[in-house]
């Protein structure tokens, strides 16, 4: 029989570690449910070798250098390495030597650095998860323990294949909504400088023109003008142009959100809030359900463990409304109860995914009825980015429009005065 070191969680949600003696990978798990444990993480440990004995270990190799890289490592770049990496696995290489394949081709850089690592961890011994968890800059909670999973099941090929197909549908459905937010950011961002522009060298001109003719300005001239002096900062007693507090309020707004949400409470109440703004409220919504519910679907179906799978999805869900129902949900499991009354009554997600989770839950197929309902809502987000883009590009020619309008309009009334005297010889 051989030692198996596993790694488990106990019915209340804690983590447990220690050994235990089976025939195999699969005994040592059913061993470990028998002992009221939910395994995460299960390796047989082999005996050390005396320096000299066949088959001892070589002395250790001189570490390479990985050189000097900063940053994290694009989700791009993590995805295609996943899914290459599963590639090399399902025609049968051995693993440490798929690394080394892998490690080999990439640019310099952080990823490069970090295979490096993970390959010689893994050839002093290692598991891949364990050797992966040590960077979790690059590998996330959710990467390892399927990795793990994958690992524990002798099915690390399909495994990865299942996580790059995850991570490649997460990046498409980001791309979709920043995609979205990028064309009214930079047309508002291009129509501030162009107002700015016209405020602060074209106005001034024409306030020089109509101060030499003596023109009485209507209201909403006066008004244009005096705004034009105090984004220069040429009003009496003004002490600093306006136009720092134009360009620099949008700075100040964004450091105050970032600092907020460095805060749980500030964090919770940010994503509410965001969460009943019109239109962007909605889109946000489907977003964090597709994104928690593919998550979920993807871990059960790797064979990660109830309770472990909603930790993992409840720490990467990236909204504290849905963290805090997700923790319902695992209290509620952990206590023998199901997992979508404490969502039906959180009121974070639509019915009809509560009604597809409970099927899940009667039938035995919660991954599937999981990756349906994400597979559902990524086909509504895309009809909710659409619709969005549809309504802000009306919605910016509109206030484009209004402003531009109004500036002309603004000085355009005075010139009426001005040629009224020229004709009539006032002047």
């Amino acid at each position: 029989m051989a030692t198996f070191a596993y790694e488990a969680l106990n019915s209340s949600g804690k983590a447990q570690k220690g050994s235990i003696e089976a025939t195999s990978s699969e005994d040592a798990i059913k061993k470990i449910k028998e002992q009221g444990f939910f395994p995460t993480s299960v390796r047989e440990q082999k005996a050390a070798k005396k320096q000299g004995e066949p088959g001892a270990a070589a002395a250790p190799k001189k570490k390479k250098k990985s050189g000097f890289s900063f940053g994290g490592v694009s989700t791009k770049h993590l995805t295609v390495f996943t899914r290459q990496l599963s590639t090399l696995q399902d025609a049968g290489l051995p693993l440490l030597r798929s690394l080394q394949i892998l490690e080999e081709q990439q640019k310099p850089g952080k990823l490069k650095s970090v295979l490096l690592e993970v390959c010689e961890d893994v050839e002093g011994g290692m598991s891949l998860s364990e050797a992966m968890a040590k960077h979790p800059r690059a590998f996330d909670r959710l990467y390892t323990k399927m990795v793990a999973a994958g690992e524990v099941g002798g099915v690390l090929d399909i495994i990865l294949q299942r996580l790059a197909d995850f991570m490649e549908k997460a990046q498409r459905l980001k791309r979709k909504v920043v995609g979205a937010m990028v064309y009214p950011v930079v047309v508002m961002t291009v129509a501030i400088g162009i107002v700015l522009f016209i405020m602060l060298f074209i106005v001034p001109k024409f306030k020089e023109i109509f101060a030499e003719f003596g023109v009485t300005m209507p209201a909403i001239t006066s008004f244009l003008i005096n705004s034009s002096s105090w984004l220069a900062g040429t009003m009496p007693g003004q002490s600093f142009p306006g136009a720092i507090i134009i360009i620099g309020l949008p700075i100040l707004l964004f450091v105050a959100w970032k600092v907020a949400r460095r805060a749980g409470p500030g964090r919770a109440f940010t994503d509410r809030m965001l969460l009943m703004v019109p239109l962007i409220g909605g889109l946000i919504r489907k977003t964090v359900i597709a994104k928690f519910t593919r998550t979920l679907g993807t871990l059960i179906n790797a064979g990660v463990p109830i309770l472990e799978a909603i930790a993992i999805t409840r720490d990467t869900s990236g909204n504290a409304v849905y963290e805090k129902a997700l923790n319902k949900v695992h209290d509620s499991i952990r206590e023998g109860e199901t997992f979508a009354q404490p969502l039906r009554e959180s009121k974070v997600c639509d019915p009809i995914v509560v009604n597809m989770i409970e099927v899940g839950e009667e039938t035995g197929d919660m991954d599937s009825m999981l990756m349906k309902v994400a597979d559902n809502y990524d086909e509504e987000v895309d009809v909710a980015v659409g619709s969005l883009v549809k309504l802000i590009e009306p919605l910016l020619v509109l206030f484009l429009g209004v402003v531009v309008g109004g500036i002309v309009i603004a000085m355009f009334l005075p010139l009426i005065s001005i040629i009224e005297k020229l004709q009539s010889g006032g002047v």
